[in-house]
């Protein structure tokens, strides 16, 4: 992820906590996968994403497909993403 990297120039340390933080959280998914709502936006297919929110910052979007979780974005909400629902 772009955000970790750009944070580790300048803190190690809280980089190194943000990727766990944002690892754990994924990791979680393997226990009730479906426990988070739907990403709901008229350009993005409806019941298509996930959304997990992870620290106040990162928004993490996934797929459930049969018993397989794939993550598909982790974004850094402070960023623009406009990109992703065009």
């Amino acid at each position: 992820m772009q955000h970790i990297q750009f944070v580790a120039k300048e803190n190690i340390e809280a980089a190194k906590k943000t990727k766990k933080e944002i690892t754990e959280a994924i990791i979680s998914l393997y226990e009730m996968s479906h426990r988070f709502p739907f990403l709901n936006t008229s350009c993005v297919s409806p019941n298509k994403y996930h959304k997990l929110f992870v620290q106040k910052w990162y928004l993490v979007l996934y797929q459930v497909k049969d018993q397989t979780v794939y993550v598909d974005y982790i974004l850094d909400c402070r960023q623009d993403y406009g990109w992703l629902i065009r």
